[in-house]
């Protein structure tokens, strides 16, 4: 059960609203996000609902019975949509594309790389500062350092920055240079981080575990929502499975799956999805046939002297391309 609490209740009404709920077996969660005030009551008692919602101070009551609530779309029948500033959303109605390179490299792959995406029109630069590598002898990024020269860098052409926290500890650090944190695959289920990241008020784009479900992935999401943060965007980013043909599965049956059990933003990666660069603009297409909110994307401009993920990276030249036909893409799913 989810209970918005009206703006402003006063503590006696709120005391009564426990006691109402306590009366009845209900656990209540109090959660205060951005947004809004919120009591969660979990619970199996069979009650008539009346006897809670007519309460002073209460704005509206859902019955939700999905383990996963806050972040479920039984409740909140419009879609939520993130807003970046200047123009630039993510949700139902503001299909946005994500590309850059898989790793910062150097001032000058910035440079080159902000150029390329204000050519076509793209507002949201990806890439990593701190990259969680298979190896330890692998390239792991530029760190806090990179991440500051590329912050400045992008407001000059005014584009946002997406780039992965892999750690609470950064957090802090981080936030002043980004617009969006990413959650990725490995740490799609670090309780620890999804808490403090509930914590703040910036965009949680949350990846899908290596070989998560789709309700594990809702049920991190909720831990987001649940310490008090709704700017949420779920990614699936394809999944292990015994197929060795290429990196990952990519799901695109959970796009459609996700837009129906959730409000939240869902975006697709197909450069891990399937992790071949030759097919990559193909599976993009697909997602977006699927009804992906947006779409994010590894390009570079020489994807073979790429410091990691080359293999599943763009050129500019198939970038411009892909760009081109997922706009059209999305056209057409919008009956345009």
């Amino acid at each position: 059960m989810i209970i918005q609490l009206e703006k402003g209740i006063q503590q006696q009404d709120l005391q009564k609203l426990r006691d109402s709920l306590n009366g009845i077996d209900y656990k209540s969660n109090e959660v205060q996000t951005q947004f809004q005030h919120y009591i969660i009551g979990v619970g199996k008692k069979e009650f008539d609902i009346r006897s809670i919602g007519t309460l002073p101070g209460i704005k509206d009551i859902h019955r939700v019975s999905d383990a996963y609530k806050l972040v479920s779309r039984k409740w909140r029948v419009e879609d939520s949509v993130i807003d970046l500033g200047d123009g630039v959303k993510l949700g139902t109605g503001h299909f946005e594309i994500m590309a850059g390179p898989c790793s910062i490299e150097s001032d000058e792959q910035i440079e080159t790389t902000l150029q390329h995406l204000q050519k076509n029109n793209i507002r949201i630069m990806r890439g990593g500062v701190y990259k969680p590598r298979s190896s330890p002898y692998s390239f792991r990024g530029l760190g806090l350092e990179g991440l500051v020269r590329w912050h400045e860098a992008a407001k000059r052409y005014g584009i946002k920055i997406i780039t992965e926290v892999m750690m609470t500890e950064q957090i802090e650090d981080m936030l002043p240079y980004v617009d969006i944190l990413q959650v990725g695959a490995r740490n799609s289920q670090n309780f620890n981080l999804l808490d403090a990241l509930g914590k703040i008020d910036k965009p949680v784009l949350l990846k899908r575990g290596i070989s998560g479900t789709i309700d594990e992935l809702l049920q991190a999401a909720e831990y987001i929502f649940s310490n008090g943060n709704e700017k949420i965007m779920l990614c699936e980013r394809g999944i292990r499975s015994y197929e060795k043909a290429y990196r990952n599965t990519m799901d695109i049956n959970a796009i459609p799956i996700l837009k129906e059990k959730t409000h939240l933003p869902v975006i697709a990666d197909p450069s891990h999805g399937i992790g071949v660069r030759r097919h990559v603009s193909k599976v993009a297409l697909a997602t977006v046939a699927a009804g992906a909110d947006g779409v994010i994307m590894e390009v570079h401009a020489q994807p073979e002297k790429a410091f990691s993920d080359g293999q599943q990276t763009l050129n500019f030249s198939e970038a411009n391309k892909a760009y081109e036909d997922m706009r059209k893409m999305r056209e057409i799913v919008n009956g345009g």
